[in-house]
């Protein structure tokens, strides 16, 4: 007893709190119990978690507090023996639409890590393993071109990194090296060049300049071992009026002389450039306007008011500017605009709807003046997905989301990676196809899974890893889920069963967690009881709740009425003092008669 470690706290006066003093035990499962109001969650969230906050914070250097902010300290005389720790709350689910069951588990990061290291690429084209390229293989790639393409050889040093890197251009100088290409723009290494340190960005040293003839192989070899050594095995090749060429010493498909980058754990991240659809951006969706949301009723004509999508309302306003676009419009393709939309040719549909290269000049009278405008119109459909993406109003924003449609990516369907990252399979199975299993498929694909010894070698202590924390999920009865999920289609239930268990796997020692069974139902009930008495052997777990079950299980409870702590102890020696606790369970109690639910207790 004398070894048994507390957090005291001494004179908690946060918001309703009236100084209470208390300690409470480490690493045992311990609940604040109390009607609404009573400071529960001022005592666990707004003093324990922020108290601990802040002290974490204060431990990073100035520098990096600067970017955080400032935490203030809680209304509170003093906090002894506690560590930073996690808070929980019912509403702590995200809801980003790039947030998975996988990624807030991490268990992602783990199977990007897997990949990265033991998975076998295939040619996204073919699908045909493919494997480390040669000099001399892609001499004769470069040499197959037409004779006197003009090239350029770039060695690709930094790729999508922030920063000055001043050093790189200065070791890029000091080699002998003139021109380099910045952001897609050509520099003279001579020049003063000065990057934005915030924004991401790319640098190429262009190594050679050469035009594909007979009896260049040799120079071609040697800048291409020059390019190679420079950038880490990767070269880019830009071909004057052609297709640029992406050669590496890593991966590529002899037969579609395709080659691809390294692969690194980012090359499987939907939420990087590296890895995510360049179609979607890694959301798996799109979200487009739709013709017939805009224009619901076609048998109106434009005067009646057909176009309905914000923005375009007021065409109907003789006064208006979008209504001067649409009369040059209509002098200049000869149509009408009291005629039913559904009646104009494709033409006449076409240009409405995406718009003309042609210029037509539109009359308008405004609070500015009068004048003749030349004007591209761009078409209803871009006209105003350029008025989304400019807006920065959520609510107009939403708006114009209900003229707008979700369908799956054309390009990754749904996958959300880049067709490269997808032709990297581990057991037959790309990184989507393994993360859409059910964990319980998920559990049995990893207890199967057959590698090579090179593979099992590499991999064992990250299986290991992946294992551990897909188990926990079946443990909490999450087994159905897969770890493609998106977390805002969770019920909060499982939202709930998440968070714990992001909590469990994280190393924080201490998990704060707001009623944690408040939304299971009885069998999970049980596994989340057991999950967090599991828990509560390392972690020094603070919990709120309501629920007899869950109370009764707790290694110490401590129940608060008006802002001040009234009992405390465990929930049978509670029950027998016949005082609040025992009152506040009797209330709670509808289904149940009070005198067997105390039997149980004692």
């Amino acid at each position: 007893m004398e070894n048994k470690k507390f957090i005291r706290i001494r004179g908690a006066a946060e918001n309703n709190l009236k100084h209470i003093d208390l300690d409470i035990p480490r690493d045992e499962l311990v609940v604040l119990t109390g009607l609404s109001g009573s400071g529960k969650s001022s005592l666990a969230f707004d003093t324990i978690y922020a108290e601990g906050q802040r002290r974490y914070m204060e431990s990073l250097s100035s520098y990096a507090r600067q970017f955080l902010g400032q935490m203030e300290k809680p209304n509170v005389e003093s906090i002894e023996g506690l560590p930073p720790a996690i808070s929980i709350d019912q509403k702590s689910t995200n809801r980003n639409p790039r947030s998975t069951v996988g990624t807030v588990t991490e268990i992602y990061d783990y199977f990007r890590l897997l990949y990265a290291r033991i998975g076998v690429p295939h040619c996204p084209v073919c699908g045909r393993k493919i494997s480390r390229q040669t000099v001399d293989q892609m001499v004769d790639s470069l040499m197959a071109l037409k004779e006197r393409t003009k090239i350029l050889l770039l060695a690709p040093v930094v790729r999508g990194k922030k920063g000055r890197h001043e050093k790189v251009l200065e070791q890029a100088r000091k080699s002998g090296y003139v021109r380099v290409r910045i952001d897609g723009s050509q520099y003279d290494l001579e020049e003063e060049i000065t990057l934005d340190k915030n924004i991401k960005h790319n640098i190429e040293i262009i190594v050679d300049r050469l035009v594909i003839k007979e009896g260049i192989e040799k120079r071609l070899a040697d800048s291409l071992e020059n390019v190679l050594k420079l950038a880490d095995g990767l070269a880019f090749v830009e071909v004057v009026d052609g297709t640029p060429m992406t050669f590496s010493q890593n991966f590529s498909c002899p037969d579609c002389g395709i080659s691809i980058d390294e692969i690194e754990p980012r090359s499987f991240s939907f939420n990087n450039p590296f890895g995510a659809c360049p179609t979607c951006f890694g959301l798996g969706y799109k979200m487009e306007f739709d013709e017939q949301l805009m224009i619901p009723d076609q048998s109106l004509s434009i005067d009646q008011g057909a176009i309905i999508v914000p923005g375009w309302q007021s065409c109907t306003d003789e006064g208006s500017f979008t209504r001067a676009i649409l009369n040059a419009l209509a002098e200049e393709f000869h149509f009408t605009l009291d005629v039913p939309f559904e009646s104009y040719s494709k033409e006449i549909h076409d240009i409405l709807i995406h718009g003309t290269n042609k210029s037509v000049k539109v009359r308008y009278k405004g609070q500015r003046g009068e004048g003749v405008y030349d004007i591209v119109f761009e078409g209803l459909i871009k006209n105003v997905e350029r008025r989304y993406r400019e807006t920065g109003s959520e609510t107009i924003k939403a708006e114009y989301e209900t003229f707008m449609r979700i369908t799956p990516c054309s390009t990754c369907k749904g996958m959300r990676l880049k067709r490269e990252s997808l032709a990297v399979t581990v057991a037959d199975k790309n990184i989507y196809e393994v993360t859409n299993l059910s964990i319980r498929d998920l559990a049995s694909f990893l207890s199967n899974l057959t590698l090579t010894k090179t593979q099992q070698l590499i991999g064992e202590q990250i299986l290991k890893e992946i294992r551990a924390r897909v188990q926990f999920l079946i443990d909490v009865g999450l087994d159905y889920l897969c770890l493609s999920r998106a977390t805002g289609t969770l019920s909060g239930g499982e939202a709930q069963r998440i968070a714990i268990a992001r909590a469990i796997l994280k190393n924080a020692p201490i998990v704060i967690l707001d009623e944690a069974t408040a939304f299971a139902d009885p069998d999970n009930e049980v596994k989340i009881q057991k999950a967090l008495n599991e828990l509560s052997k390392s972690k020094t777990v603070i919990m709120i709740a309501h629920r007899l079950s869950t109370v009764q299980n707790a290694d110490c409870i401590y129940v608060l009425k008006d802002g001040r702590l009234i009992e405390q102890g465990k929930s049978g020696e509670l029950c027998k003092q016949n005082g609040v606790f025992a009152t506040m369970l009797e209330n709670y109690l509808t289904s149940v008669k009070w005198k067997v639910a105390k039997e149980e207790l004692k």
